[in-house]
C-alpha cells in the first residue's frame, strides 16, 4: 500500500476523488434511508393533475373526463390549473365557468383540490399570459397578475374542496417554457399576497425535475413539490432515454429539504403518459410508439418507484391521456391499471 501511494500525484488525486465521491454518495444514500424510514408510518395519498385545455387537445370532452376520474376511478385528490389566458382573455372580464364546474364536482364527491395559481402553470407554454399583456412593462403586467390572483383566491378560498395552493410551476426552470421573468422578488411578492389573502391553506412551491439545488432562500413554502419523469424522447440523441436516477435519489432530495427547513416534499407531477418523438403530439403517434415511453406495466411500476422515494403524496401526470386511450384508441389497459392503483389509495 505504501509503495502504491508513492506513485505519481495523479494516482493520489484519483484516489482522493474516488474516496470523496463514495463519501458523498454514501451520505446521500444515508439521508435518503433516514427520510424513508422517518416517513414510513404516514398514509400514502394518490392524486392526479387535470387540465381541461389538454383534454380538449386530445379530442376528449373535459367534463366527461373529469366525471370518469371521479366516478369510475374514484380519485379524490386533484391538482387543477387556472390559466390566466383562459380566465381573463378580455382585460377586466373573468370567466370562471370551467373552474367553477370542477370545484362543484369535487365538492359533491368530497374530493380535494390543490389549485395552481400565478403566471407559470403546468403544460406548454408554461407561462399563460393573455394576449393583451404583450409589450407591457413588468411593473404593469405584474400588477394585473396580482389582481387576477386576488380574484381567484377570494373566489375559491372558502371551498371545502380546497386543501392547498401551488404557487407558480417549477418557477426557476429557465430551460423549458416561454417565460421571460423568473425573478425571485416576484415570487416573494406573490407569496406574500397569497399568505395575506388566505393564511389558512397550505402553500406549495415546486422545484424542477432532476436539477440540483433545493430551496434555502426566500420565499419559504409550507410544503415543496417535485416532478419525476422516467422515459422521454431526447432530440439530441434521436431516441428514448430512461432517466437513471434511483428512487432513493429523490428520497435524498426530500430528506435534505426536511433537514434544512423541516418541510415536507411531495411528488406533484409523476409522468404517466407518453413522451413521443420530437415534433409529434400524442394523437399523431401510433399506439405502438406511445407504448415505447408509457404503458400499463410502466404505470404500475411507477407506483412502486414513487412509494420507494418515501414521499407520501403522488400526483400522476396524464389522466386526460388515460381517458383518451380508453375512449378514442379503445385500449383500456392504462385505465384499468389506474383503476387498480386508485382502488387501494386512501380517500
Amino acid at each position: 500500500m505504501r509503495r502504491y501511494w508513492h506513485q505519481n500525484w495523479w494516482h493520489k488525486i484519483v484516489c482522493v476523488a474516488v474516496a470523496l465521491f463514495l463519501l458523498w454518495v454514501g451520505s446521500m444514500y444515508g439521508i435518503a434511508r433516514w427520510y424513508i424510514w422517518s416517513e414510513g408510518s404516514r398514509p400514502m395519498v394518490m392524486g392526479t393533475s387535470v387540465i381541461a385545455d389538454y383534454a380538449q387537445s386530445l379530442g376528449v370532452d373535459p367534463h366527461q373526463t373529469f366525471t370518469a376520474l371521479l366516478d369510475d376511478l374514484h380519485i379524490h385528490y386533484f391538482r387543477l390549473v387556472i390559466y390566466w389566458s383562459d380566465i381573463e382573455a378580455v382585460k377586466g372580464t373573468y370567466n370562471f365557468s370551467e373552474l367553477d364546474w370542477e370545484f362543484q364536482q369535487a365538492e359533491s364527491h368530497h374530493a380535494h383540490i390543490t389549485l395552481t395559481i400565478g403566471l407559470r402553470q403546468p403544460r406548454w407554454p408554461e407561462c399563460h399570459a393573455p394576449d393583451w399583456t404583450q409589450n407591457e412593462p413588468d411593473s404593469v403586467w405584474q400588477a394585473q397578475l396580482k389582481q387576477f390572483m386576488t380574484a381567484v383566491i377570494n373566489r375559491y378560498k372558502t371551498s371545502p374542496a380546497l386543501i392547498s395552493y401551488q404557487l407558480e410551476n417549477e418557477y426557476f426552470l429557465s430551460s423549458f417554457g416561454t417565460c421571460n421573468n423568473n425573478s425571485r422578488s416576484r415570487l416573494i411578492d406573490e407569496t406574500n399576497l397569497v399568505r395575506q389573502l388566505d393564511p389558512h391553506h397550505l402553500l406549495i412551491i415546486s422545484r424542477s425535475e432532476n436539477a440540483w439545488g433545493w430551496p434555502i432562500g426566500q420565499p419559504q413554502a409550507d410544503e415543496y413539490a417535485i416532478s419525476i419523469y422516467k422515459r422521454n424522447w431526447t432530440p439530441p440523441l434521436g431516441r428514448y432515454i430512461e432517466y437513471p436516477f434511483p428512487a432513493w435519489y429523490y428520497g435524498f432530495l426530500a430528506g435534505i429539504e426536511k433537514i434544512w427547513s423541516g418541510k415536507d416534499m411531495i411528488i406533484h407531477e409523476f409522468q404517466a403518459e407518453p413522451w413521443p418523438p420530437h415534433g409529434e403530439t400524442i394523437p399523431q403517434s401510433s399506439l405502438a410508439e406511445q407504448n415505447k415511453s408509457f404503458n400499463a406495466p410502466r404505470f404500475l411500476s411507477y407506483v412502486s418507484f414513487g412509494k420507494a422515494t418515501g414521499m407520501k403524496a403522488i400526483y400522476f401526470w396524464g389522466s386526460e391521456y388515460w381517458y383518451y386511450r380508453l375512449t378514442v384508441l379503445h385500449d383500456p389497459s392504462v385505465w384499468d391499471a389506474a383503476k387498480h392503483i386508485y382502488a387501494t389509495s386512501p380517500r
